[in-house]
């Protein structure tokens, strides 16, 4: 039988996908499609093509689950499974998740107990989404999100893990095993390399806790001192033991600073308030070691921006940003939110991560 030219696969495709009533992103249905075809073509194994479907499978129901969520701020709390309701910790990743709910916020987390179940009870079933993974030893989701439609389970942890983080404007780490902390680092590791949009990370313990002051020691004494993470990347967490500053950090992320995106070789930063000349001038001082070239400069909303209806009313500021500097680039963020003109910003709700633009003080349903 004569193989279809790739020309015929990519005109059957479109003529199924034209049958689907599909009108938009038309391109990156038609890949998926293309991609599937290409496994028959190189004759993947069983199992390679079950792992395949299964992954895409579940990302499909997760994006459905937080479709009519993707306008609304999220957190995600992390945390280990074997915390018991009686201790501290608990109460903790409790109280934050009610906090963050009581601001409009959601609290999404991997839906088992401990730490997950804490977070699902602060936030109320309303305000919670749950991640689940299918593991033989561990007894499914907690009665705080069980059978709620906002529940997705997967089979597999890394399809999971990327919907832990791609939703979410904000993370809550609590002590925890093996998994907690490949999930800190994940998330470390994504900041770190440009790879996720810039995101407030707390780390938070209890009263008098050690754990994550015994982390860092690890990170500073070894990782730091050996020279394989640069120390301004400690700027990219925060280590608390209280519940208010936890919130207050989650929150302050996006008091001033809105969000960003690159524009051709410049990083343009959505801001609520523009900075004052000096104050711009300032920040350039402060921050020349991770421009390429130039200056810091005011502007308004680039064409490109324009086109896309990309927050075309915010101030910015744009920079050469050298792609490397990730750990200083969030001390700039931070630097900005402190700025002496922006002290009476009305904060906003924090942008959808997915790209698709929030109204400013719109209360999240």
């Amino acid at each position: 039988m004569t193989q279809p030219s790739d020309q015929d696969l990519q005109g059957r495709v479109a003529e199924l996908l034209a049958q689907t009533g599909a009108t938009s992103d038309i391109d990156q249905l038609s890949a998926i499609l293309t991609s599937a075809l290409g496994l028959a073509r190189d004759g993947a194994d069983r199992l390679d093509l079950k792992i395949t479907n299964a992954a895409l499978a579940e990302m499909r129901e997760a994006f459905r689950v937080f479709a009519p969520f993707r306008r609304v701020p999220k957190v995600t709390i992390f945390g280990s499974a074997r915390t018991l309701p009686a201790d501290p910790l608990y109460v903790q990743a409790r109280d934050l998740a009610s906090a963050l709910a009581d601001v409009g916020w959601m609290v999404v987390t991997g839906a088992g107990p401990g730490i997950m179940a804490a977070g699902s009870e602060g936030a109320g079933r309303s305000r919670s989404i749950g991640v689940n993974i299918r593991l033989p030893f561990e007894q499914g989701a907690n009665a705080f999100i069980a059978a709620d439609p906002k529940l997705v389970s997967m089979k597999y942890f890394f399809t999971r893990k990327l919907m832990l983080i791609k939703e979410s404007a904000g993370f809550a780490v609590l002590p925890g095993g093996f998994g907690t902390l490949d999930e800190a680092f994940e998330l470390l590791t994504l900041l770190q390399t440009g790879k996720a949009a810039p995101a407030p990370i707390v780390l938070l313990d209890v009263p008098g806790g050690t754990y994550w002051q015994a982390w860092e020691s690890f990170v500073v004494d070894e990782v730091i001192a050996l020279g394989l993470v640069s120390a301004a990347d400690r700027a990219l967490y925060r280590i608390t033991d209280n519940v208010d500053d936890a919130t207050a950090e989650l929150l302050g992320f996006f008091s001033n600073f809105h969000s960003m995106r690159y524009v051709g070789r410049r990083l343009v930063m959505r801001l609520q308030v523009a900075p004052t000349a000096p104050e711009l001038e300032q920040l350039a001082a402060n921050f020349a070691d991770i421009c390429t070239r130039g200056t810091f400069e005011s502007i308004s909303a680039t064409p490109a921006e324009v086109a896309s209806g990309d927050y075309v009313d915010l101030p910015r500021i744009a920079l050469y940003f050298n792609r490397l500097s990730h750990g200083r680039l969030r001390t700039l963020i931070d630097a900005v939110n402190g700025l002496v003109s922006a002290a009476h910003a009305k904060a906003v709700a924090p942008p959808d991560p997915s790209g698709a633009e929030v109204p400013p003080n719109r209360s999240p349903g």
